[in-house]
């Protein structure tokens, strides 16, 4: 007679019931359903100008702010002086009272809060330069020196700074619509950032006396109005970065007539501020896909390093529909570039860096910058800015519209480790990979962290992985964020909290959200329909300002995949992963019912019961689940499964199974934190198959779900998420038979 499987004829198996062990429904949690229950309760309402969908609505604005600014930096005293005109354009439905202006150097001013807020203990042991620091040297001048605001005629204009805010008080309201323009003249002495910290400031190479400048936050900088909040004008405390609109830029800044520099925007004076050698050799740097073009060499920032010219230079920039603008200046940066080519466009790569940077940067730096454009390209849209400039600045990692500092050299032989060499090429994908979020999806940084790290480091990852080269990426493996998640609940925060209210910044803002963003696309949706979601927000929301909301929907609108479930535990909550193998139970097949079975009706179709003919299925030794002794009984000694068969036509027998065994398996969840089930099973010939349940099976019981296994070999091993891509904290309850398992994550 031919062998047959019980699963595709019977829509329901019984079996014998688990005796001695009464649970409640509430225990199980079997009514714990708001884990699946939609994000009404979270998410802000949809309206004209965010709609429900995740996409700008009909009535969305953002405001614009054009700057033309003239800077010069006084190198022997480390100091920047300045004026600016700003053009503020209205396009919000409100009337203006007044705006906000940004002062962010004030945040290291001496009346700044900033240090009162933070706790501090005292350590018992201090390096001589920090307890010099700390408790012997006076407060250094920091912060701004505003010397005037005036309105276009040059009359002043009433302003009030409250630590990194100022409102400009206007005399007559800036209606919707309108434009008004004013300007601003300040100045400020320069950190050297290695020992005061900060964001930007100046590099001291001690020997020769030289500095190594990056410049950012150097100009009052207008805060963002937009539809969520009205002004962004929280304080810059110093975690949660910057909100800022976009606008349009004409920056001249004079430095000593022997630094080179980049900055934000075009260079509109290549002529007048290059020799004439490296204007070609820039000329053929826009040529060169391949590798980098050396403009200022080594020989030459060599020779200028060795002088302090008193005479002057001035750069111009230019730069148009950016959020924000940086500097990087010295006399001792070599120069070199590569043009990267994009589906439709050209750009550059290009880096500066110091003599103390080679090789490695001359190797490296410039076509890890062509490698993070392209790659991210793919992934959102083509890059649209002319250019991204990586600068080696020590102890540095920041990002500008077009700039970013980077840290990462060899040591004083010229030698470069493993490590050393990683670092440096993950840091610059990281803050390159900034021009794409925020820098033109322009987040609120200052109120989500999140969604400019979180979502850059996601991308930094993919970026790291299509090396090709194994990269030992830090931050998007699950397994890389399971020692933070199952630390201290004391210790945790949702990754939607505020950005100064973050203990573990790191693991919180970059780590986790990556994380989860990589089990998204690898695990829970799949790459097709991930990737397509995220280059629709990406597209959605560049050069706009996106809320946490406008992502979620966007990636639920875009895929058809319910996320409400992910986003609230993962997002929302400081729930971890931990499933796990509860009871497995085998079953073999009998002719004779038990008592309990003698009655029993299985369901036929929505209303009906069938009355028979059944397969019995009684459960066997637990503790000997694989015994060969334990065999299911030939298929010709149950007549009342042969008797049905026998009902059956030809080509329905030839398309049945020949199931032997029959396994019933309990996945339990200690963790609070919803994750679809990965299963691998190993039968006793060594051959592996691989399931996938999805979250929703945890929909109806949140503790418990079983699944059942009809088999034509024995099973020697049923295993949980064996790959690790689920961020499972305790992989001990994830084998059967138990394992000893030695923790990959101490």
């Amino acid at each position: 007679m031919k062998k047959i499987t019980l699963l595709l004829l019977f829509p329901v198996l019984l079996c014998a019931q688990e005796k001695g062990k009464t649970v409640s429904p509430k225990q199980e949690g079997r009514y714990d359903t708001n884990k699946f229950s939609q994000m009404y309760d979270l998410l802000a309402t949809p309206n004209m100008f965010r709609t429900a969908s995740g996409a700008p609505g009909p009535a969305y604005y953002q405001q614009k702010a054009d700057y033309k600014i003239d800077v010069e930096l006084d190198d022997k005293m480390a100091r920047l002086m300045g004026s600016e005109t700003i053009t503020y354009t209205n396009n919000s439905p409100d009337t203006l009272e007044y705006l906000w202006v940004q002062l962010d150097q004030n945040h290291d001013a001496k009346d700044s809060e900033s240090p009162l807020a933070e706790s501090k203990e005292i350590d018992q042991t201090f390096p001589a330069s920090n307890f010099t620091n700390t408790f012997l040297k006076q407060d250094l001048e920091r912060g701004f020196v505003i010397e005037y605001v005036k309105d276009i005629k040059g009359a002043p204009l009433s302003y009030t700074i409250n630590h990194t805010m100022m409102r400009i008080n206007l005399s007559t309201p800036l209606k919707a619509g309108k434009s008004i323009s004013f300007s601003i003249k300040w100045w400020y002495n320069i950190n050297n950032y290695q020992l005061e910290g900060g964001r930007s400031g100046y590099e001291l190479f001690e020997k020769e006396g030289n500095r190594l400048y990056v410049i950012a936050q150097f100009y009052p900088r207008m805060a963002v109005y937009n539809d969520v909040e009205g002004w962004q004008n929280m304080q810059f405390w110093g975690n949660g970065e910057f909100a800022l609109p976009f606008g349009d830029f004409d920056v001249n800044i004079t430095v000593p007539a022997d630094h080179v520099m980049e900055a934000t925007g075009e260079l509109t004076n290549r002529k007048d501020v290059f020799t004439a050698v490296q204007v070609k050799r820039y000329e053929l740097a826009q040529k060169s896909f391949d590798k980098p073009v050396v403009i200022v060499t080594q020989a030459e920032a060599e020779a200028a390093e060795k002088g302090f010219a008193t005479n002057k230079k001035t750069w111009k920039f230019s730069a148009k529909n950016v959020r924000d603008f940086g500097i990087a200046t010295s006399r001792k940066f070599i120069y070199d570039a590569m043009a990267v080519q994009l589906e439709d466009r050209v750009v550059m790569a290009a880096s500066v860096y110091p003599k103390e940077a080679n090789p490695l940067w001359g190797e490296t730096s410039t076509i890890t910058v062509a490698h993070t454009l392209k790659s991210y390209s793919a992934h959102t849209f083509d890059y649209p800015y002319p250019k991204a400039v990586s600068v080696s600045a020590a102890d540095q990692g920041m990002e500008y519209p077009m700039i970013c500092w980077n840290f990462g050299r060899p040591d004083e032989n010229g030698e470069t480790s493993e490590q050393i060499k990683n670092g440096m090429m993950g840091v610059v994908i990281h803050e390159v990979g900034h021009n794409f979020f925020p820098m033109i999806v322009n987040s609120d940084e200052r109120q989500w962290t999140w969604m400019d790290e979180g979502l850059n480091s996601f991308m930094e990852f993919m970026a790291e992985q299509e090396l090709g080269t194994n990269f030992p990426s830090r931050r998007g493996p699950a397994k890389n964020i399971v020692p933070y998640m199952s630390g201290d609940q004391k210790f945790l925060e949702p990754i939607m909290s505020n950005s100064e209210s973050i203990i573990q910044f790191g693991n919180n803002a970059y780590g986790k959200p990556a994380t989860g963003l990589n089990i998204l696309r690898e695990t829970i949706m799949g790459r097709e329909l991930f990737d397509y979601a995220f280059k629709v927000y990406a597209n959605r929301w560049k050069f706009k300002h996106p809320t946490p909301e406008d992502f979620f929907r966007t990636m639920e609108d875009a895929s058809a995949v319910d996320l409400d479930w992910f986003f609230r535990g993962w997002f929302y909550s400081t729930d971890f992963v931990d499933i796990g193998i509860g009871n497995v139970k085998q079953y073999y097949v009998t002719e004779t019912p038990t008592e309990a079975l003698k009655n029993a009706k299985v369901r036929k179709g929505r209303f009906g019961l069938d009355p028979g003919p059944f397969v019995y299925l009684v459960e066997g030794d637990n503790a000997e689940l694989a015994s060969k002794d334990k065999k299911a009984l030939k298929i010709e000694e149950v007549k009342l499964l042969s008797d049905y068969v026998n009902t059956l036509t030809a080509e329905e027998k030839g398309i049945l199974k020949s199931p032997k065994y029959f396994y019933e398996v309990e996945f339990n969840k200690p963790g609070g934190m919803i994750m679809p089930i990965l299963v691998t099973i190993t039968y006793e010939d060594d051959s592996v198959d691989n399931f996938k349940y999805p979250a929703q099976i945890w929909r109806k019981n949140n503790q418990m779900a079983k699944k059942v296994y009809a088999t034509e070999k024995a099973i020697k091993k049923i295993q949980i998420d064996q790959n690790l891509e689920t961020a499972d904290i305790d992989v001990t309850n994830n084998t059967w038979p138990k394992e000893v398992v030695k923790s990959k994550f101490d």
